[in-house]
């Protein structure tokens, strides 16, 4: 057997940590100074809550070398996990620097928050390295948040860049790398570009910065589906000979200007800059701008795009974007979504209307205070017509009145026709006194559907309030997902009385924990009997067994042989038999299937490309793309090339690294198990850093 490489997980806690331990979860170290020492390539730092300062330990800058990984909360940004101090050092292309984190190579720093408050200061400095930054939270650096220079290409995504005195990003030199999903507040520059940077920044949201976005010298950066809002005095800032790609006819940019200070976009350079697809009014613009046409169908499609610059990150942006696809629900004339907004009775209706058809003729149904040629009239009588509404006992329906969480639960039970349902099942809720005797069936007949959505905590259902555009998009896909029209998507406030997912208490913050809840909610894995899953404790041969028969079912394609190490008494033996005849699993050569052998990642991979029958749609070259393929033997080649293609893999904590022989966790067989029911059509997809996409998959 080849030699497996170790890949070493370290935790830190700067509270209750000690850098004479050993690291492990329940004796952390205190700095991650010491951390570095002990991990100093192809490694985790996983760092627990506190702030990490001088005071603790640290010696700044912090020097985060290729391979390692330093993690805290992506959940929520970082927040309650803080680095904060500064340090020297000597840049090759800069000087002298007072800086609080270098990244180095392929280093990845993920749900921190970093502050440098030392004057001329920044919080990361990247410089001829492509590092990955993601759900990190930049705050209140006396300079910018990150500097990148030289020619780095870094992925940042999904960050928060907030009240950093210079920018949230500056990049310099040839770099280039991907800026997207982001959210800048309060800087005085949220991106700052200059000589011969060229990067993609896409999917950003730019508010209430002095200047959104800044480019000097010959900067060429591709913007898209930005939103650049209320900025003091700008959006978007053009001098020397930059050249920004604002879109062309055939590929419309779709960036969002809106309510900025002095002007939309100022272009001081002596050039025409290009214009097509953006929301930009030509009245708050100021230079040499060409604005180009795009044809009707592209700009319908602009303007029906999910891609709302307020949805960055929201918990109901996939029931959203759903919805959005179906023409069902649509944002507002600036671009936006407002998620949070309140929603109107009417609004209602119509969003009821478009959702559900009825087979009955539809007849006009009068109210009091809705006048002929009334906007929503139509809608109404529909949506009434098929029982999902109705008005007020003086004969008026109220269009304008906001519709509360309660009401919506009651429209879609009623429209629907559920009945059955449980008192007991609102003993899930916490605030269940609150909610009134009438609707108390209705919510439990809901509840048990899974048609309540609540955010941010499950078990709080908050009946009385006025419910959001956000919830009313994810309970009427709930009401299809409940009428089998369209397959669920995974979900944490998704209530569901029937499981154990909101027991599992070694789950909040975890890399697979969507994909493990995804396997929970269609019953097809659960937890321990402490009330755990431990996604990180390895799975043997029995369990994965047991987990493949009760996900696939699969049609037996030969006999299984006898093991000799099992027989008929044993608890997965009819799993085993399952697994063994469909060609997932197999026995040794000595006759035994060894159930308590823990199964590998490559066992994983070549398993589920067998059992399932899948095959690359066409070749594609990996010799490069995970940085261990040297260690795959030859006979799993084409199983790795085809999980691959079919977005099987699933790496954590670093996606170019398959680990093949190392012990498969309980966590990423789910995530591989998962991912094998998404390329069969059995699931919606989920979007994670760790699923391997190949450039030319």
């Amino acid at each position: 057997m080849e030699n497996k490489k170790l890949f070493a997980t370290v935790y830190v806690n700067p509270s209750r940590g000690n850098d004479a331990n050993s690291g492990t979860r329940l004796a952390p170290l205190r700095s991650i100074t010491k951390a570095l020492e002990v991990v100093k390539s192809s490694g985790v730092i996983h760092l627990l809550s506190g702030t990490y300062t001088q005071a603790s330990g640290e010696v700044f800058p912090l020097i985060i070398p290729n391979g390692v990984i330093v993690v805290g909360n992506e959940a929520t940004k970082g927040r309650g996990i803080v680095i904060s101090g500064s340090g020297s050092y000597n840049s090759q292309k800069f000087g002298k620097q007072n800086i609080t984190i270098l990244l180095l190579e392929d280093a990845q720093f993920v749900g921190v928050t970093i502050i440098n408050p030392q004057p001329k200061s920044s919080g990361v400095w990247i410089e001829d390295s492509a590092p990955n930054l993601n759900n990190n939270t930049f705050a209140e650096c006396s300079r910018e948040g990150v500097f990148i220079c030289g020619s780095s290409k870094p992925a940042i995504l999904d960050n928060l860049f907030v009240k950093n005195g210079s920018g949230g990003i500056l990049l310099a030199g040839n770099s280039k790398g991907e800026i997207l999903r982001n959210v800048f507040q309060k800087n005085n520059f949220g991106i700052v570009g200059s000589d011969d940077v060229a990067p993609i920044i896409a999917n950003n949201k730019f508010e209430n910065n002095r200047v959104a976005i800044a480019l000097s010298r010959r900067a060429k950066p591709v913007m898209r589906h930005n939103f650049l809002e209320k900025n003091t005095l700008g959006g978007l800032m053009v001098n020397g000979f930059a050249q920004p790609d604002l879109g062309q006819e055939e590929d419309p940019a779709g960036n969002v200007f809106a309510k900025n200070g002095e002007f939309a976009l100022k272009n001081t350079t002596s050039t025409a800059l290009v214009s097509a697809g953006n929301q930009l009014n030509p009245s708050s613009v100021y230079g040499s701008v060409n604005f180009q046409t795009v044809t009707e169908d592209i700009a319908r499609q602009i303007l029906s795009s999910a891609n709302f610059p307020d949805l960055g990150g929201h918990w109901a942006t996939a029931f959203i974007e759903a919805l959005v696809k179906k023409q069902i629900i649509s944002g507002f004339p600036d671009g936006t979504f407002k998620p949070e907004a309140p929603i109107t009775r009417a609004a209602f209706a119509a969003m009821i209307a478009k959702t559900f058809s009825s087979s009955n003729p539809i007849r006009i149904i009068k109210f009091n205070d809705i006048k002929p040629g009334f906007w929503a009239e139509a809608a109404i009588s529909k949506a009434a017509n098929m029982g999902f509404i109705s008005g007020f006992p003086d004969g008026s329906f109220r269009p304008g009145q906001n519709l509360t969480k309660i009401h919506a639960i009651l429209a879609l039970t009623n429209g629907l026709k559920l009945t059955g349902g449980n008192p007991s099942t609102l003993n899930i809720y916490r605030d269940r006194t609150q909610i009134p005797t009438y609707a108390t069936n209705a919510i439990a007949i809901a509840t048990q559907k899974l048609l309540v959505v609540n955010y941010p905590q499950a078990t709080v259902l908050e009946p009385l309030r006025n419910i959001t555009r956000a919830e009313v998009a994810a309970m009427i896909y709930q009401a299809l997902v409940t009428s089998s029209l369209e397959l669920p998507i995974v979900s944490p406030y998704i209530v569901n009385p029937d499981t154990g997912i909101p027991s599992f208490n070694d789950l909040k913050g975890h890399w697979a924990e969507e994909f493990i809840r995804g396997l929970v909610s269609m019953g097809l894995a659960s937890g321990m009997d402490d009330g755990s899953y431990k996604p990180d404790k390895p799975m043997n041969r029995a369990e994965y067994a047991s987990l493949i028969a009760a996900a696939f079912n699969p049609t037996p394609k030969r006999t299984m042989p006898t093991f000799v190490d099992i027989n008929e008494k044993f608890w997965a033996y009819r799993s085993i038999q399952i697994a063994a005849n469909s060609g997932f699993v197999g026995g040794f050569s000595d006759r035994t299937f060894r159930p308590d052998n823990n199964v590998q990642r490559l066992q994983v991979i070549v398993s589920l490309v067998n059992g399932l029958g899948l095959s690359a749609e066409r070749k594609i070259d990996i010799s490069t793309a995970f940085t261990d393929i040297n260690t795959v033997p030859n006979y799993a080649r084409f199983a790795v090339v085809t999980a691959t293609q079919q977005k099987i893999v699933v790496n954590y904590p670093d996606p170019k690294q398959l680990h093949p022989y190392q012990e498969a966790t309980r966590g990423e067989v789910a995530a591989m198990l998962y991912q094998a029911l998404v390329a069969i059509g059995r699931t919606p997809g989920i979007v994670s850093p760790y699923i391997f996409t190949n450039s030319e998959n």
